[in-house]
């Protein structure tokens, strides 16, 4: 009886220690580490592999005549992949709960067109579900991409690009600058052509 007591009384001490060591490691927070504002994940990552992906596939004519441009080996390729997934990635990231706008103190960069940083941050923390809706967007836009890439569709390649620039636009034009209307104002009316100047007689 008494070694049935004694085993009870183990059980119960580890069962409770056990316990508070879970308890513990639930409430301990997440370790922290540097959450980098959202500007510096576009400058960093968004921002050149985007251009790497628009700058892919282009003609131009030259002296020369019409030059082609598009990824030609496994390489280019493999890098224009690298490219797109890393601006997918970067939607993720700039998704995650508590990374902000900018650092603090900094401006924005064309304040007679931008909002500040700290507008900025207010009209996401106000709905971020369309601010994730947004940043999926671009995510299924990079997708076409990555889908032509892999096909090594050049021509498909090209033509996301035009589905990854309205992704962008719409999200710049919601959280950036939602108030500059230049680029959707009407155009302005042609002016009336001068009168002719009349054709001196022959003579």
């Amino acid at each position: 009886m008494r070694k049935l007591l004694i085993l009870l009384i183990i059980t119960v001490a580890v069962c409770l220690l056990s316990f508070g060591c879970g308890a513990n490691k639930t409430a301990e927070p997440a370790p922290s580490g540097t959450l980098f504002p959202i500007r510096d994940v576009m400058q960093s990552m968004v921002m050149p592999q985007a251009d790497t992906i628009w700058n892919a596939v282009s003609t131009a004519v030259t002296e020369k005549g019409v030059e082609n441009k598009a990824p030609s080996n496994d390489e280019e390729w493999a890098n224009m992949r690298h490219a797109a997934v890393t601006v997918s990635e970067a939607m993720n990231l700039i998704l995650m709960p508590g990374r902000k706008v900018a650092k603090p103190g900094e401006q924005a960069k064309d304040p007679t067109v931008e909002l500040t940083p700290e507008q900025i941050q207010e009209l996401i923390d106000k709905d971020r579900e369309s601010w994730a809706k947004l940043a999926h967007e671009l995510q299924t836009a990079m997708d076409e991409a990555i889908k032509a890439i892999d096909a090594k569709n050049a021509e498909g390649l090209s033509n996301a690009g035009g589905g990854i620039d309205a992704a962008c636009e719409k999200c710049h034009k919601q959280y950036w600058y939602p108030n500059d209307k230049g680029a959707a104002a009407a155009p302005e009316p042609a002016q009336p052509a001068a009168p002719a100047t009349p054709a001196e007689p022959k003579k």
